[in-house]
């Protein structure tokens, strides 16, 4: 049998070595020769294609026909909303492509004479849909209610802070090396020190900054202003 000329497409930024070892033992197993690579990392899929440069990257291979098929490991990895999905199913189809599932097989384009196909396929797009929606919605639930209790509910934890917990009470703590940092730029703050001359002695000293290769000025004057503020 001639191998299928296919690339396989790995989407979301969770599980996506556990996609790649499945969409190729299934290619293998299938006789598809993988012949491109698209992945979003750390993309989710509910995102526009305009914004999802691994399923751009698959459509265009689709396109200039580099590919004559797509191969995913479940059919809501290609796109968490419904409208994307069946966009890009209609584009592939349309260039005389298929796309395969490694958990359903191959998804056969639309067939007026069995409605069935397109509204089952439908329906399983709309709970895809509904179940990212209900992710959503409870983790801004849970920073709701972490905001309303006083303690962080989003964002990074500024410098000399980390966070403590897990789950619902997790919240900001004191990151103990940032925190001797702090005490510094306050003390040397105190003694009327300026910006730039505390950035200069942090750096002898040995204390790092979370980010760059050494203080500034301006790191400084964050640090410090933030815990004046508090």
């Amino acid at each position: 049998m001639t191998r299928r000329r296919s690339l396989d497409c790995y989407f979301d930024g969770y599980g996506l070595d556990a996609q790649r070892r499945t969409v190729r033992a299934w290619a293998e197993a299938n006789k598809h020769r993988i012949v491109h690579t698209c992945v979003d990392e750390a993309i989710s899929g509910a995102l526009e294609a305009t914004d999802r440069p691994g399923l751009a990257c698959t459509l265009d291979a689709i396109t200039t026909r580099v590919a004559d098929g797509v191969v995913v490991a479940r059919l809501d990895r290609l796109a968490r909303q419904l409208t994307v999905q069946e966009a890009t199913l209609a584009l592939v189809w349309q260039h005389g492509a298929r796309v395969f599932a490694v958990d359903t097989g191959e998804v056969h384009r639309d067939d007026p004479d069995d409605p069935m196909r397109t509204a089952i396929r439908q329906v399983m797009g709309v709970f895809a849909e509904l179940d990212r929606k209900m992710v959503v919605k409870r983790l801004r639930d849970g920073r709701l209610a972490k905001a309303a209790a006083g303690r962080k509910a989003v964002g990074d934890y500024p410098f000399g802070y980390a966070p403590t917990g897990k789950g619902r009470d997790r919240d900001a703590g004191p990151a103990e090396p940032e925190q001797l940092a702090v005490a510094r730029v306050l003390e040397l703050r105190s003694a009327g020190r300026s910006y730039r001359e505390i950035a200069v002695t942090l750096d002898a000293e040995g204390h790092k900054p979370r980010r760059a290769a050494s203080w500034s000025a301006a790191a400084v004057r964050n640090v410090a202003l933030r815990e004046i503020a508090h």
